[in-house]
């Protein structure tokens, strides 16, 4: 069962000891490969959410996956949440941590979507206009193409959303003639 507010308590903790340890980016690092993990494992997913499982078998099967590749506040934080019963928190946990991590770095994330691949003068058009509205942020893509756009761009940023797409400029002239209030007088 997802519980964001949970998810993100236990992400503002691991995020305060990171930087009052000075380990933000090692602690990163580590939270972004075990997302990459749950995200691309159905079974290890299913695995943390498995009640039946005992937490020393799953803090077992955690530490053989990942080897010794989590930093020492990675670890003993893990072993929190399996102490706790919360490892089925563990993917809301890395992605609400990143999302954190994005706001104290400042880090905008601008979801381009394209009906082909952008060159790099479309970021670099898109990257100047958002730096006018955000002139200390970093700016990231994450870029999708999506044929039926046709031509043009969808450009996601937070909560707002802007459509230059063809798609939607022909949708807009076909409901400006299917509602022409002159119609009805032509004969």
């Amino acid at each position: 069962m997802q519980n964001p507010r949970l998810a993100s308590r236990y992400a503002k903790s691991l995020l305060d000891i990171a930087v009052e340890q000075n380990k933000l980016e090692e602690t990163l690092k580590d939270v972004q490969l075990l997302n990459a993990i749950c995200t691309g494992s159905r079974d290890f997913a299913n695995m943390l959410r498995n009640p039946v499982i005992k937490g020393d078998k799953k803090q077992s099967i955690i530490d053989a996956v990942v080897g010794g590749k989590l930093s020492e506040v990675m670890k003993l934080f893990v072993k929190l949440l399996v102490n706790k019963g919360r490892e089925d928190q563990l993917q809301n946990i890395t992605t609400s941590f990143m999302e954190m991590y994005k706001k104290l770095k400042n880090i905008k994330t601008v979801k381009l979507t394209t009906a082909v691949p952008a060159n790099e003068t479309v970021r670099e058009t898109v990257r100047k206009k958002i730096a006018e509205a955000h002139p200390d942020a970093i700016i990231e893509f994450e870029e999708k193409v999506n044929e039926e756009l046709i031509g043009g761009l969808v450009m996601q940023m937070d909560d707002v959303m802007f459509d230059f797409s063809v798609r939607r400029d022909l949708n807009d002239v076909s409901l400006q003639f299917s509602k022409n209030i002159y119609k009805k007088n032509i004969r």
